[in-house]
């Protein structure tokens, strides 16, 4: 079983690799040939280059000023289920973005070996 504080250490991470929009962070807390899947309907991201290529064109490509909120996480085995809010300007739409996620980490080790994300977002004024 995967321990609290690892998970917490985890998403932390996730949390201020977002802020900082650093590719680098993002792929160092994944597994060799993580699983990032941002859409589940769309073909996941394997990978370190995969993730860190992604997470240039979305996050540094189309977000700025990103605020992270931790709202619940739960255990069960090496499955780790995350909900989380976050608030960003989109740049490519010139809009402030509010989204609810539900993440699902299976966790290898130290590290992240899949991560599914679960969102809905809005436009606010």
């Amino acid at each position: 079983m995967v321990s609290r504080k690892l998970v917490k250490s985890l998403i932390k991470e996730y949390e201020k690799a977002w802020i900082t929009r650093n590719p680098e962070a993002i792929a160092s807390i994944f597994t060799k040939n993580g699983i990032y899947h941002e859409r589940v309907l769309e073909k996941p991201f394997v990978g370190s280059n995969q993730i860190k290529k992604y997470w240039v064109d979305k996050v540094i490509g189309e977000q700025k000023n990103i605020r992270f909120k931790l709202l619940n996480f739960y255990i069960q085995d090496d499955t780790a289920i995350a909900e989380w809010e976050a608030r960003f300007h989109n740049t490519k739409k010139n809009a402030e973005i509010h989204m609810k996620e539900v993440a699902i980490l299976k966790i290898k080790g130290n590290k992240i070996a899949a991560l599914r994300e679960y969102w809905a977002s809005e436009t606010l004024k």
